[in-house]
């Protein structure tokens, strides 16, 4: 059994006194979740090879996760808020290991689709877990700034390691260790975790919103999977409209109607599973509807830009992952100028700032052309998004999480985390419908020819560098909307931050 003394966040109001040492751990498990996102992707060619997924079934392996992944986010929340935060974690790593090693294990389509879904599931126990035990172990404003520097270093750099190593591991060993590589990573956070990370969890009254979590359950999976729909109907155009796709604008439209019904429900419960008052606070919600076009922009960068780097440069896996390493730097070094920002100018100028200079990123990377060198456009423009996605990250998950008592903790967790999950997914259906019609009207004013071969990447290089353009245009929408609903400054940030663990 835990010493009970090591499962308070504050002992007699004083911090945690292994807070840093506890975020270690908890960084670890964040970057498996964000990993998992890329280094998977780059393995898909190798795994439907492998167990002879067809086309059509290959978008499962990417769709298995994220369904049930942004569908029990906010359940996931406030199951850490009620049943304990360190619990949460612990059975959400424990079960993403166990559904990990059963994906590297599986010899079939229908084995590895499950193990995805499994991950998913875990996942979303795992993710707000783990963002509610940053928050309540870290309470005083520039060191929860600094916690927050860290998550998001990994959640705007992760995803371009996850290309190295995904990378590395399909090339050099086999796509099996793209799962497996979880398993010990997962084994070492939960045993550290048991001696270090201190539980905490909501007091007062703790019953479920039944209802609530079944209408945004499906209403998220809903959402995403019609979105999902769009973009594989985009992705294989034949020149018609992927939005005239019918069983995908059904289910989401189904999606907005259970979503909606979800507010209602919210309203009216006593105990609800999303309190409205998280969302309707304007700092809040600005910080979340940023997020939102955060991550439909963010889709952009390294999903069109791997298949640049692959599919016209001609790069292996492992030299498009170390090509989209220039990400990562720029997320390291904004979010550890940001950390010692935010509590001297506060988070809005730095959000309004990291827009623009992610948006000028990946406007830079759409002038990219058919042998146009690394170090001219995808150096400079890579950096630059880099820069603005760490200077985004770090105030805006401190803002989205500041003032939330303890109670709540774990449902703004999950509420930042499904936003984005959402907006990756609309934003995947949008950039890839753009990105189509571009090489679609490439193609018809420049067929390829026996005298002209390259017409098919001209086209290719089109689509990619349109995409890049629109995904400029919804980041710099995020700093407007940073810039117009944001109102907390610095002198906000200390007063709000006092939350405790009960």
């Amino acid at each position: 059994m835990t010493d009970p003394a090591r499962d308070r966040t504050a002992v007699d109001d004083h911090p945690y006194p292994q807070r840093w040492l506890a975020l270690a751990v908890i960084a670890v498990t964040v970057l498996m979740i964000v990993l998992d996102a890329t280094i998977v992707n780059i393995a898909l060619p190798a795994v439907s090879v492998d167990l002879g997924i067809s086309e059509a079934n290959q978008q499962w392996i990417v769709t298995a996760y994220t369904l049930t992944f942004g569908g029990f986010l906010l359940l996931g929340g406030r199951i850490a808020d009620f049943w304990g935060r360190k619990r949460t974690y612990l059975v959400g790593a424990v079960g993403f290991a166990l559904a990990s090693a059963l994906g590297g294990l599986a010899t079939n389509e229908a084995l590895l689709f499950a193990a995805r879904a499994l991950q998913g599931t875990f996942g979303a126990l795992l993710g707000p877990a783990s963002l509610a035990l940053i928050t309540v172990l870290f309470t005083d404003a520039a060191e929860r700034a600094k916690a927050f520097a860290v998550y998001g270093a990994i959640a705007g750099g992760g995803s371009a390691v996850g290309l190295l190593l995904g990378g590395v591991l399909t090339e050099y060993a086999d796509w099996r260790w793209c799962f497996w590589v979880n398993v010990p990573i997962a084994v070492l956070a939960v045993v550290a975790a048991w001696r270090i990370v201190p539980e905490s969890k909501a007091s007062g009254e703790t019953k479920y919103d039944v209802p609530g979590a079944v209408l945004i359950t499906v209403g998220l999976a809903s959402l995403v999977y019609g979105f999902t729909k769009v973009a594989e109907a985009a992705q294989a155009s034949d020149g018609g409209s992927p939005w005239s796709d019918g069983p995908a604008l059904a289910f989401i439209g189904i999606g907005v109607v259970l979503v909606v019904a979800f507010v209602v429900v919210e309203f009216r419960v006593r105990n609800p599973l999303l309190p409205m008052r998280l969302v309707l606070d304007r700092n809040r919600g600005g910080a979340y509807l940023t997020a939102t076009l955060v991550g439909a922009g963010l889709i952009g960068s390294f999903f069109f830009l791997s298949l640049y780097f692959q599919q016209v440069l001609g790069y292996t896996p492992v030299s498009a992952g170390f090509a989209s390493l220039p990400v990562t730097g720029g997320v390291l070094v904004a979010a550890g100028t940001a950390s010692q920002l935010v509590p001297r100018v506060g988070p809005k100028p730095l959000m309004v700032a990291g827009g623009v200079f992610a948006a000028a990123g990946l406007f830079t990377l759409s002038f990219l052309g058919l042998d146009t060198p690394f170090w001219q456009v995808a150096l400079p423009g890579q950096v630059l998004l880099g820069l603005g996605l760490g200077f985004t990250f770090v105030p805006l998950s401190n803002l989205a999480l500041v003032g939330v008592g303890e109670h709540d903790a774990g449902a703004a967790s999950a509420v930042l985390q499904a936003v984005q999950q959402v907006g990756a997914s609309i934003g995947t259906a949008l950039l890839a419908t753009f990105s189509v019609t571009a090489i679609t009207n490439s193609l018809s004013e420049r067929p390829p020819t026996p005298e002209d071969p390259t017409a098919p990447l001209v086209a290719q290089v089109e689509g990619y560098t349109t995409a890049f353009t629109w995904g400029a245009a919804l980041l710099l929408v995020a700093a407007i909307s940073s810039a117009v609903l944001i109102k907390a400054g610095k002198d906000d940030l200390p007063a709000e931050m006092a939350v405790h663990a009960g």
